[in-house]
């Protein structure tokens, strides 16, 4: 079983950015893609950001340009940076972890708490 335990949310104001930290317990990590979720009230989860094991990045359009996903498998970690955040982007963030093949499930964290509010 697979743990991942994030880290780095919080309440900004508009226009100000968060990094969001996501750590697993794997010793394999390198061969998991990884991506990051968020759930808003009323909403479904959805697909904020996803990295494949080869770099291979995919952001859902109302990101684009604002977030970044990166990891480092040494640290076996994966890190969301937020930039220009909008109220629009408060929800609960996910990580999630796939093994091979990749498919869903895969692991999921328990979710940190991103709220944006002036």
């Amino acid at each position: 079983q697979v743990q991942l335990v994030e880290s780095g949310g919080g309440l900004v104001q508009p226009g100000e950015s968060l990094r969001l930290s996501c750590a697993a317990s794997t010793h394999i990590f390198s061969r998991y893609f990884v991506a990051w979720y968020r759930q808003a009230p009323g909403n479904e989860r959805e697909l904020v950001a996803s990295l494949t094991i080869h770099g291979t990045t995919n952001y859902a359009d109302s990101v684009k340009g604002r977030f970044s996903i990166s990891r480092d498998n040494t640290k076996k970690t994966v890190d969301l940076q937020m930039n220009n955040l909008e109220p629009a982007d408060t929800a609960i963030y996910y990580c999630n972890a796939r093994p091979p093949p990749w498919g869903l499930p895969g692991y999921w964290g328990q979710g940190t708490q991103v709220t944006v509010s002036s």
